[in-house]
C-alpha cells in the first residue's frame, strides 16, 4: 500500500475515534452514566423522563396507519436475522480458528440498551431493541465478511466501491498478479491490528 494511502486511512480512524468521543460525551451534557455495563439517569432526569413519555394508547391512536400496516413485515425479518445470528457465530466458532483469523467479538457489534430510556413506551422501546439488533447483526456479520474476504480473496476491486470495510486497506491491488502470487500468505495472516 503506497503512503498517501497510509496517511489518509489514518486519518479516517483518527476521524472515527474522534466523532466517538465526542458522542460519548453527551453522557454528561444528558447527565447519566454507565455503571457495571447499566446505564443510569440522575433521579431528576428519569422523572423527567417518564414525563415526556407518550402513553401507549396517544401512541397507538397517533400511529400514521401505514406504518402499522408494514410493521409486520419489519418484524418478520427477525426470524431470517436470529438463523443468520446463529450459522454465522457458527461458521467463525468452527472455521476462524482452522484459518488463524481472530473471532469477532459479538458482543461489541450487538449493543441493546436504547431500552432503558424512560421516555419511550414499551412498543418504543421494543422497535428500539429489534432495530439495534438488526444494526449491530449486520454489522457484527460484516466484519466476519470481511475477515473471511481476507483470508479468501483479499484483492480490491478495480470498480469503485460505495464504502469499504476496515480490512480492505490490507487487500492487494487489482491486477497485481506478482503481489498476489509472492504475498497472498503474509496478507491472509496480516490481523495483528486486531490484536
Amino acid at each position: 500500500m503506497n503512503d498517501r494511502v497510509s496517511e489518509l486511512l489514518e486519518r479516517i480512524r483518527q476521524a472515527q475515534t474522534e466523532l466517538l468521543n465526542e458522542i460519548q460525551n453527551k453522557q454528561q451534557q444528558f447527565f447519566y452514566y454507565i455503571q457495571k455495563k447499566k446505564i443510569r439517569f440522575e433521579p431528576d432526569v428519569k422523572k423527567q423522563h417518564r414525563y415526556l413519555a407518550k402513553s401507549l394508547l396517544h401512541y397507538i391512536l397517533g400511529a400514521n396507519p401505514l406504518n402499522v400496516l408494514t410493521a409486520p413485515f419489519i418484524w418478520l425479518c427477525l426470524f431470517p436475522a436470529l438463523f443468520l445470528d446463529i450459522f454465522v457465530s457458527l461458521y467463525q466458532m468452527v472455521c476462524f480458528p482452522i484459518y488463524g483469523i481472530p473471532k469477532v467479538k459479538r458482543s461489541e457489534y450487538l449493543i441493546i440498551d436504547r431500552q432503558y430510556l424512560a421516555y419511550l413506551n414499551i412498543i418504543e422501546k421494543l422497535n428500539c431493541i429489534f432495530c439495534s439488533y438488526f444494526g449491530g447483526l449486520i454489522t457484527y456479520v460484516g466484519e466476519i465478511a470481511a475477515r473471511t474476504e481476507q483470508y479468501w480473496c483479499p484483492i480490491k476491486h478495480a470498480h469503485a466501491l460505495k464504502t469499504m470495510h476496515d480490512r480492505y486497506q490490507n487487500f492487494l491491488d487489482y491486477g497485481d498478479a506478482n503481489a498476489y502470487c509472492n504475498s497472498l500468505e503474509e496478507v491472509r495472516k496480516n490481523f495483528q491490528d486486531l490484536h
